[in-house]
């Protein structure tokens, strides 16, 4: 889960102008995206992320389930989860930030309907609190884009902004991967206080590096 509106939701703490031009336009490309074009990336973002040493010698990882025309997620969940790994999924909370849950299958998943944004599929599970993040060895980020710093996009709504601050307070220092389409790794994006750099970026045509 990903947790994002239909349209780019406004940062509480104001957004920059251009990110929402650009929010706009990334989301309208994924909109126009197959099903075909999306299973089809499904199968290619987790073929490439899981050849990552990252994710190979990860005890846990924090992921989401994907939705709409993110690169799905599905199958690098599972993946995952047959290796041994601990696979942890969010679960949005009324003030945006993310709790967690252990993820035991795509059966285990229970659709959340939040007021004013898309219908979520969260872990059914025990609620396991917004600290658990902390024991993840590799942290899976959704974004729209991601540019040649390192610098990603998000959807506006903060809450993964919510995730890395956490995580930096605490000294954690999981590797930070974002799960993209090949047209969403661009040259520049705007960039404010708040924003950190991601580690990696998986797309169909291969891993880059930060």
């Amino acid at each position: 889960m990903s947790p994002h509106t239909d349209e780019p939701a406004e940062d509480p703490r104001g957004v920059h102008p251009d990110k929402r031009s650009l929010r706009r336009e990334f989301l309208r490309v994924r909109n126009s995206l197959t099903e075909d074009d999306i299973r089809e990336t499904e199968r290619a973002v987790a073929r490439r992320a899981l050849e990552l040493d990252e994710l190979a010698n990860a005890r846990t990882v924090a992921a989401y389930v994907s939705v709409g025309g993110e690169p799905g997620t599905g199958a690098l969940l599972d993946a995952l989860r047959a290796r041994g790994t601990r696979v942890l999924l969010p679960a949005l909370l009324p003030d945006n930030d993310l709790d967690w849950g252990a993820y035991d299958g795509a059966a285990s998943l229970t659709t959340v309907r939040h007021p004013g944004k898309m219908a979520l599929l969260e872990p059914g599970g025990e609620r396991l609190g917004p600290a658990a993040v902390l024991e993840a060895d590799a942290v899976l980020l959704p974004g729209l884009a991601v540019d040649a710093r390192g610098m990603r996009l998000g959807r506006g709504g903060g809450s993964y902004d919510r995730v890395l601050a956490r995580l930096e307070a605490a000294g954690a220092r999981p590797a930070l991967v974002v799960l993209l389409h090949d047209s969403e790794v661009v040259a520049h994006l705007p960039q404010e206080a708040h924003d950190k750099a991601v580690d990696a970026v998986v797309t169909p045509s291969g891993v880059r590096r930060f």
